[in-house]
């Protein structure tokens, strides 16, 4: 996990009370690592655009112009002239070396854009969005520096911002570049350290970014089990049959040992899952709402779930009379969608707004909720999933437009409920099945379009047989070295 800031300003400044740096040698050290980031895929002579703005992310790159100068044919374009003192300063030792400021022509191999950064506060003027419709109409590859012009600290963006290929940003993570919209702009994102170690640099954070090493899948060791060793989910079935046999189908998958599916009609099921019209004795987690309609009474509901076992809840139980009761059990799960979590928040009394406003404030309306259901564990789905409980969040970036699909959610219910049946604790199981839905639509390797819902089982099944490979050869290696001292 890597930590994620709203601003990185208070790093900076403890970085020179605390560790005697200067501004100017971690903007040094910024444009090294842009700099590095065109060497390594740029040969010298690749003709390069540099557009700086007036503050300290144009000194930026005005600081990189001089580090690639005489190996790139650059252009150098500051439409907006120098205000701050460092702006002023390597403005000036460019033109020490001969260059200055310039129209820019309309083909480039690499176009940088060090215009605003995470500094934009107010909405972008005529003259910039000019320049950052000119910038995106260049086929060139685009790096931005610290953060996309146009982006917004909050993750929202101005109606014109400038489409990256490769962001590289200063010190630390800024959140901003995980929201939703940002997936459309920041391509790439790298992190350059500024003079010291980012250990050394950045301080603990409440949210933090999810990363593909901190998968765990539900690996099986021990030998002498039974199914009844892995638990039992119990999927209430409703009016859509379909979304329950999705979720029952990839929690069986995910390691449960059994799976029954709760209905009041006997329904047609694969094999591999069991029926049931009462909850079965040896339950230990609920999945609840996907296709659940109005096929269970609130009586059978309530008999349902007068018990303490976990609970993931998704789609139609968000619009249930019962559900803010459910929200006072201790160990329970919501999987909502944005257009289900803006009902969620009307009938928790917490905000009354629609989908494109949400949108727009995701982490805040996150933090608004899980700070009055602080038991509660959200799973905010989206472009970029976010996690969070009481004052702990998490953001997912893996997600794929393929996960873009009815039956999806259903999928990812069924893993938080396998977790769940096995054992696992409530937050740890919503990180760990929402990394391995989003890693293992990751491995689909034919058109996005097509993923289906049990092909993405099928996908999460190989994420084991490769986890269960790697767990397979440490052991066997321990047994042979451990032969070997013997």
């Amino acid at each position: 996990m890597q930590n994620l800031y709203f601003e990185v300003s208070t790093l900076d400044r403890r970085s020179v009370e605390n560790f005697a740096l200067s501004e100017e040698l971690m903007m040094e050290h910024a444009a090294i690592a842009i700099e590095r980031s065109i060497r390594d895929r740029y040969d010298p002579g690749s003709s390069i655009l540099i557009v700086c703005g007036s503050g300290n992310n144009g000194a930026d790159g005005l600081t990189l112009a001089r580090l690639l100068e005489g190996d790139y044919p650059l252009t150098l374009h500051l439409p907006f002239g120098a205000s701050s003192p460092l702006c002023r300063l390597q403005r000036e030792r460019l033109e020490k070396l001969g260059i200055q400021n310039e129209t820019p022509g309309e083909h480039y191999d690499v176009i940088v854009d060090a215009l605003f950064g995470s500094g934009l506060s107010r909405p972008l003027g005529p003259g910039a969005i000019d320049l950052l419709d000119s910038l995106n109409t260049m086929n060139g590859y685009k790096i931005a520096c610290d953060v996309p012009s146009g982006l917004y600290p909050d993750g929202t963006a101005d109606s014109h911002v400038f489409y990256a290929d490769l962001t590289v940003t200063m010190g630390g993570l800024k959140r901003s570049l995980f929201s939703d919209t940002a997936k459309e702009i920041a391509g790439e994102i790298t992190v350059a350290d500024l003079g010291i170690h980012r250990k050394r640099y950045e301080l603990p954070s409440p949210w933090q970014l999810l990363e593909k090493s901190d998968l765990r899948l539900p690996v099986r060791t021990r030998i002498s089990t039974h199914k009844g060793s892995y638990g039992h989910l119990a999927v209430v079935c409703g009016e859509k049959t379909g979304a329950s046999v999705i979720a029952g189908s990839a929690a069986l998958r995910f390691g449960t040992g059994l799976v029954s599916l709760i209905s009041n009609e006997n329904v047609s099921l694969p094999y591999d899952l069991m029926q049931s019209h009462s909850l079965p004795e040896t339950t230990t987690a609920i999945a609840l709402g996907m296709g659940l309609g109005v096929e269970f009474c609130d009586d059978e509901l309530t008999h349902l779930l007068d018990n303490s076992h976990p609970l993931v809840l998704d789609a139609d139980i968000f619009y249930h009379p019962m559900f803010p009761k459910l929200l006072d059990k201790k160990e329970i799960i919501l999987t909502p969608h944005p257009k289900e979590f803006t009902q969620i928040l009307r009938v928790c009394a917490l905000a009354d707004i629609d989908v494109a406003t949400l949108q727009n404030n995701r982490f805040s309306y996150a933090q608004r909720f899980c700070a009055a259901y602080p038991d509660t564990v959200l799973v905010l789905k989206g472009a970029n999933v976010i996690i969070g409980r009481n004052d702990r969040f998490f953001i997912n970036p893996h997600g794929t437009v393929a996960l873009a699909k009815g039956g999806s959610g259903d999928v990812l219910s069924g893993l938080i409920g396998a977790l769940l049946a096995q054992g696992g604790d409530v937050l740890d199981a919503a990180i760990q099945a929402s990394l391995a839905h989003t890693l293992g639509a990751q491995r689909w390797d034919r058109h996005n379009y097509a993923l289906t819902p049990f092909d993405l089982i099928d996908t999460i099944s190989a994420l084991c047989l490769e986890q269960n490979s790697r767990h397979h050869r440490t052991r066997q290696g321990s047994a042979e070295i451990s032969k070997g001292v013997q």
